[in-house]
Order: structure tokens, then C-alpha cells, then sequence
């Protein structure tokens, strides 16, 4: 993928939502790159992120991804929301991996948007497969 201008409306569409996004930010969610039907992301893994058995939360997992889906199905320019989403973990994140997340549009249509998403840690295991369905409403976000 190629960056994009910064006016192209797809930036517009990444900088809003960044705005008024609290928990990606909280997270720690650096947005790498954004275009039409894509995402990718990345963030550290905190030791608040950790589960009981010192692993990374599978919760943490899947809101990346799910932020990640969000960027990638919003991009074109219509207000998306999740109609359906699925993870399967496959290995766990530890303290100070750096997870990037990658999101990749598979099919869009009039009303319904397929992206599957991967997150990969620094040395490239997969720690993560999620796929969403996005409903595209009619809204226009910009």
C-alpha cells in the first residue's frame, strides 16, 4: 500500500474518528497506515494489558483488531458498524511485544463490507486471525 496525501478523504475520515476515539488511544493505537479498505497499526503490549496468567488479555487483542476493522471499514467514506466479528487466538502477547495489526478489506458491496485482520508480534507469530462484517449505513461521515 501506498501512503496516501494528507487531504485525501481517507486521512479526513483516520483524523476524525482518531478525535473522539479514547479507548484506541488509551490503548496506545498508532495508526501506521490508512487507505480505502485497509489499516494497519501497531501498539506495545503494557504489563496493565496482561491477563492472570501474565499473557497479553484477550480483550486487548480484539479491541486492536476491532479498532483496526473500524479504520479499514469507515474508510470509504460511510459510516460503518460491526454487524459481525470473530477471533481465534493462537499464540500469546507478552509484556513489551509490539503488536501490529493489519486490517484488509476481502469484499465490499452497496451494504456490507468483509475484512479480515491479522495481529503479528515483532517477530512475526500470529497471535491473532479476526474477521468482521460491517453494515454500511447511509451516512456520509465527512
Amino acid at each position: 500500500m501506498n501512503s496516501l496525501p494528507e487531504n485525501h478523504p481517507t486521512e479526513a475520515v483516520k483524523a476524525l474518528m482518531l478525535e473522539s476515539d479514547s479507548f484506541s488511544r488509551w490503548l496506545g493505537l498508532q495508526i501506521d497506515e490508512v487507505g480505502p479498505g485497509y489499516c494497519r497499526l501497531h501498539f506495545t503490549a503494557r504489563p496493565d494489558m496482561l491477563n492472570g496468567f501474565g499473557a497479553l488479555h484477550g480483550g486487548v487483542t480484539f479491541s486492536a483488531a476491532d479498532s483496526a476493522f473500524a479504520f479499514a471499514c469507515n474508510s470509504h467514506g460511510r459510516q460503518s458498524v460491526g454487524l459481525t466479528v470473530t477471533i481465534d487466538y493462537l499464540e500469546a502477547g507478552r509484556a513489551g511485544d509490539v503488536i501490529t495489526v493489519e486490517a484488509r478489506e476481502e469484499s465490499l458491496k452497496h451494504k456490507i463490507g468483509v475484512y479480515q485482520v491479522r495481529a503479528v508480534n515483532q517477530n512475526g507469530a500470529v497471535l491473532a486471525l479476526f474477521k468482521g462484517t460491517a453494515y454500511r449505513t447511509s451516512n456520509e461521515i465527512l
